[in-house]
C-alpha cells in the first residue's frame, strides 16, 4: 500500500476504538432487528413510528421525516408506502403548501408502537444499555455528544 507522508494514519489505540465502534454499530443495529422481526418491523419502520408518535397530532411533513431518519425523500415514500400498505400510516395533502405532504400515524400504527415499545426498549437494555454502568453512560454520552453534533453541522452545511 502506497501512503502519503502527510496522511495522519491512525495509531494502533485510535484503530482499535473505531474498529470497535464500527463492530458495536453493526452487530446492535443488526440485533435490535431481529428483535423487531417477530412483529413484522424493519428499524426504520420503528424509528418512523416513534418519531411520529412523538410529533404533535402523530403527524409530520414527509421532508421532515426524511431529514429525522437520515432518508431520502425516495426512499421515504418506498418506505411510507410499504407502512401505508401495512395499516401503520396514512399521507395526507398539506392544506398550506399543495404540494407538502404528511405522514400520519394511524389507530393501528399507533397500537402498534404501545405493543412492540417496551420489547424495543428490553432489547435495547439487553444488548446495550445494561452493559454500562451509570457512570459508563455519562461517559459514552459526554464522548460522543460532540461527534453526532459535528456529524449535524455538517449534514446541514449541504
Amino acid at each position: 500500500m502506497t501512503t502519503d507522508s502527510d496522511t495522519p494514519w491512525l495509531t494502533d489505540q485510535e484503530q482499535r476504538a473505531w474498529r470497535t465502534h464500527l463492530d458495536v454499530s453493526r452487530l446492535l443495529m443488526h440485533q435490535l432487528e431481529r428483535d423487531l422481526q417477530p412483529f413484522g418491523l424493519t428499524n426504520n419502520d420503528y424509528e418512523i413510528l416513534v418519531n411520529l408518535s412523538e410529533a404533535e397530532n402523530h403527524r409530520m411533513r414527509m421532508s421532515d421525516l426524511a431529514s429525522s431518519t437520515l432518508q431520502s425523500k425516495s426512499r421515504l415514500s418506498h418506505q411510507i408506502t410499504r407502512m401505508e400498505n401495512a395499516g401503520l400510516v396514512r399521507r395526507e395533502h398539506c392544506e398550506s403548501d399543495r404540494r407538502g405532504l404528511y405522514a400520519v400515524l394511524t389507530d393501528e400504527g399507533w397500537e402498534t408502537m404501545r405493543r412492540v415499545a417496551p420489547h424495543h426498549v428490553a432489547s435495547v437494555r439487553r444488548h446495550f444499555i445494561d452493559l454500562f454502568t451509570p457512570e459508563g453512560l455519562a461517559q459514552l454520552h459526554s464522548s460522543l455528544g460532540p461527534v453526532a453534533a459535528r456529524l449535524r453541522e455538517h449534514r446541514g452545511a449541504l
